[in-house]
This record gives structure tokens, sequence and C-alpha cells, in this order.
């Protein structure tokens, strides 16, 4: 019989891209979902005090669905005190944002952190998304138990990537701003890239091989993960794609950046 979680198995992620914000609370024993997992548009622009709003009123919305649900009868009290973690297209240092992918540049410089827990009122750590996506292959899919170098890839609005050298993380890497063909990477191998320029999947897999060899000759990783939206669709583009590294679809598929953030907040809270 299972174990019903305690409020310290359980951690709130969340995923914020470019054109949606999911979240879900996490069973951080086994990195099942527990209720829902809820989505929102991403606010137009998407500047920090829109997006942070958005985030307060989603953790409130999955908190009212766990509170005395039967998978996890938690008290009020007790969901007041989980923490939540943030998956960011950026790269950010000591919870404040670098840079800005595919959202608005005012996240630059912006102390996500603090900022986020004076509003939601509870802990908050950040980290890169598919940094935190790979933290979830890592503990509970592709990844689980592989040493050597892995490079998860998020292949969505953009491509987002998590480097990993025997199950630690090389944290910001970036890897989609790469130079491809004279321009950043992910404005011709990003999943949006394939509607904005009406590609068929054979011809977007070969910018994405190109992309994949040019990670090889650099890196020559052990095991390539993908990620994110177009992961849904791999059947489509595996069979074009010539590179030497295994490749294998992220087995938490979409989901992997909501459970790596709650592992992020469990992390941050275990210090």
């Amino acid at each position: 019989m299972a174990v019903e979680p305690s409020p310290g198995d359980l951690a709130i992620g969340i995923d914020f891209g470019g054109s949606g914000i999911k979240g879900a609370v996490v069973d951080l024993r086994t990195g099942q979902f527990v209720g829902d997992r809820i989505r929102i548009p991403t606010p137009q622009p998407s500047v920090p005090r829109e997006v942070v709003a958005v985030m307060d009123s989603l953790v409130r919305r999955l908190l009212d669905a766990v509170v005395g649900h039967a998978e996890a009868p938690i008290a009020a009290v007790d969901a007041a005190a989980l923490p939540v973690g943030v998956g960011i297209p950026s790269a950010s240092r000591a919870g404040t944002v670098l840079t800005a992918a595919n959202i608005d540049p005012a996240w630059i410089g912006f102390s996500a952190e603090r900022e986020m827990g004076l509003v939601m009122k509870r802990p908050v750590a950040i980290g890169n998304d598919a940094d935190v996506a790979g933290l979830a292959e890592l503990r509970f899919g592709a990844g689980r138990g592989q040493g050597g170098t892995i490079i998860v890839l998020t292949i969505g609005t953009g491509v987002g990537s998590g480097l990993f050298v025997d199950g630690r993380l090389v944290p910001n890497t970036e890897l989609g701003h790469l130079e491809l063909n004279g321009g950043d990477a992910e404005v011709r191998v990003a999943e949006s890239a394939r509607n904005r320029l009406d590609l068929t999947w054979k011809d977007w897999a070969a910018g994405f091989d190109d992309y994949l060899h040019m990670l090889e000759r650099l890196f020559w990783p052990d095991l390539f993960i993908l990620g994110g939206g177009a992961s849904k669709r791999a059947d489509n583009y595996l069979q074009y794609l010539t590179v030497k590294t295994p490749v294998v679809v992220a087995t938490l598929k979409n989901n992997a950046g909501i459970v790596g953030a709650a592992l992020l907040a469990d992390e941050k809270r275990s210090r």
C-alpha cells in the first residue's frame, strides 16, 4: 500500500516559458503530480510584475486543489509552507536574472527569488528552465543512472540546454544561443522556428541535425535528451538525425521543467 506524502515530500514547481506558465504540486519521492497541472498563458508583455502576479495566482489555485486532496491530505497550514521552484528561460546568479531569452528584457537584473518570495509569502528558488528540466530527467527520467556527459535540450519557443557531467550540473550553459550558420541557433532550430518558417518536419530536422553535430564536436557527449514541446512529436523527426551520440526523448516530456523546479525548491529548503 502506497504511503501518502507528507508536507516534506511535496514542493511546487513552475515552468515559465515564452507562451505559457505551467505548474503543479510535485511528490518529490516519485516525480508525480499531486492534483492537476495548471497552465496559464504568459502575459504579453511578459514583464516581471505581471508574470509574478500570474505565478502567485497559479500557486494559490494549486494549493486550493491539494488541501484535503485524497492523495495528499495536508492541512492549509502545511500548504502555506510549501516552497516554490521556478524554471526561467534565462541565466541567473544568486537569485537574480541575468539574461532574457524569449521573455521581456525587463527581467534582466530582476531579483526574482526575493521578489517572488515576498509576493508568494514562501521560499522561492529559481533556475534556468533547461537546467531544472535536466535535474528531473536525471532523477526520474531518461538520464537516471547514466554517467558521463549528458546534454538535455528543451525545444519549444526557444532552445534551452542543461549540461551534466557525471550527474553534476554545469549551470547556465544557454547552448541554444551558439552561432549556427551565421545566426543564433534557436532562431533556426526551435520548434517555434518550424512553425514560423513553415518547414516540414524533415526540413526542420535537417537544421536541428546540424545543431546536434555542432554540439557533438564541441562536447562529445555520451547522451542527448530531448525535451520541451517538440518531445511530444519526436516520431516526426528522430529518423532524420545522424549524430553518433545516442539521442533519446525525455521520459517526463514537457512536464520535466515542473518536476525539476520542484526539486530545486526542495534542494534550497534542505540547505
